[in-house]
């Protein structure tokens, strides 16, 4: 009797999710667990592992098709065996079913690998092990995200690509001043009012590796379609209005210099992002409307701080994991969660969940060297921010010329939950918590 193949729930918030590649055609013959298909849910990739061995009988959901959770995705069977109707196959069934359990990978011969492969790995398809043979891959150093954890052939892909840019030559941070309290008052000056520019400012921007010649049309792919449906969602959702304001960036710097180091110990780099979560959760805080959602109802306004921070892809896109409660971190535990996020969301390891529930999204647009932006809203949320270049620059400061690290905050708000008044006391919020930054 032939074998279903379902779309499963890949979360509790995920209902759905697109076909993005079948990784083997009709009448191929496939292993049980070894990767069947790949499907996208909210820009996260997920290898589904095949429920049984046989052959591929038929394809129901092609690709770039978005089904529900439950949805029977294809047939796996025995050469020339009859399946059931193909729009009946097709269709969701309409009684309550329970979730399928997965059955856990039969145990299998451990298949070579270097010394110091962790013996809790799991089930490693042949084709996994012969590609950790070739390129020298440690599997104890690469996180699965198939089902269960397991390690699929996209990770250690993904591990690969990322070993190789580490290898590169690492762009240094410019040097950053020495900030400190003068004697007679609580001004912030450098040390040296001279600074020697960096080879980084030097250097000319980068490259940028075109998707695609002039005069030709650029697919798109299953993101690109997401992100776009997802913008002009909001812009059409949402009246947005942008307030600016900047920040003395001086006391973050020095209590940087200082905290850098210890954090380092403990295997965390300290990113100037923490401190923008922080400063977040201090205005969230002040002016809990920020916080919140329209709806038909009323205005929700949610009692968790869940903190998404947007993240470039190597490949192109952007995606936002989510950091949950993130009034309950420190600074070091909000920087941890950063490194650890970035790193697996440009690998292309996050889970479903991992994407869902924000409700408050940070970009850092000045990673570029754009010095202020106008983002646009992460619906169904209310507002975003936006953290320009952090420069130095001569700013007034009790009648004096002073030079300061400052930066440019752009909030994007949703003008139907916020008026300008709570939308800037919010912002001021923010600004307050990185000027006076505390620096025991």
């Amino acid at each position: 009797m032939p074998t279903k193949v379902i779309m499963p729930k890949l979360g509790e918030s995920v209902v759905e999710g697109t076909v993005t590649a079948w990784l083997k055609e009709e009448g191929e013959t496939i292993e049980e667990y070894e990767p069947l298909v790949e499907i996208n849910t909210d820009k996260v990739d997920t290898e589904i592992p095949s429920s049984a061995s046989g052959t591929l009988l038929k394809i129901l959901v092609p690709e770039g098709e978005t089904v529900e959770a439950g949805t029977i995705l294809a047939w796996i069977g025995e050469p020339g065996e009859s399946i059931p109707d193909e729009d009946q196959a097709r269709e969701k069934e309409h009684e309550p079913q329970e979730e399928p359990v997965e059955e856990p990978a039969p145990e299998q011969p451990e298949a070579k690998q270097d010394s110091g492969r962790d013996k809790d790995l799991g089930y490693i398809s042949p084709v996994v092990s012969r590609l950790a043979q070739e390129e020298d891959v440690d599997l104890s150093k690469v996180k699965g995200t198939g089902m269960d954890g397991r390690i699929t052939k996209k990770d250690v892909l993904n591990y690969l690509e990322e070993r190789k840019e580490e290898k590169k030559e690492v762009e240094e941070e410019p040097e950053i001043p020495i900030w400190e309290t003068p004697a007679d008052g609580d001004l912030f000056r450098p040390t040296e009012l001279v600074f020697a520019q960096s080879e980084k400012e030097q250097e000319a921007p980068p490259e940028h590796k075109p998707l695609a010649e002039p005069g030709e049309t650029l697919p798109l792919t299953s993101m690109r379609k997401r992100i776009a449906e997802h913008m002009v969602h909001s812009k059409q959702t949402a009246p947005h209005v942008t307030t600016v304001m900047e920040a003395d960036m001086s006391r973050v710097f020095a209590h940087r210099q200082v905290s850098q180091p210890k954090a380092e110990a403990r295997g965390v780099h300290l990113t100037y992002t923490a401190y923008f979560l922080s400063a977040i959760v201090t205005g969230l805080k002040a002016v809990p409307l920020a916080n919140a959602s329209w709806t038909d109802e009323g205005i929700r306004v949610h009692k968790a701080i869940n903190l998404g921070m947007a993240v470039a892809l190597p490949s192109g896109g952007l995606i936002v994991p989510v950091i949950e409660r993130a009034d309950e971190s420190s600074l070091t535990g909000l920087a941890r969660q950063v490194n650890d996020l970035a790193e697996r969301a440009r690998s292309g390891q996050l889970k479903p969940d991992e994407v869902q529930g924000g409700t408050f999204t940070l970009t850092n647009h000045g990673t570029k060297g754009s010095l202020f932006a106008t983002p646009v809203i992460n619906q169904p949320q209310s507002g975003i921010l936006g953290t320009g270049i952090i420069q130095k620059r001569p700013v007034v400061v009790n009648d004096a010329i002073a030079i300061r690290p400052m930066v440019y905050l752009s909030f994007t708000f949703d003008h139907r939950v916020l008026d300008g008044a709570s939308a800037d006391t919010f912002l001021a919020h923010v600004v307050h918590a990185l000027e006076n930054w505390p620096l025991a």
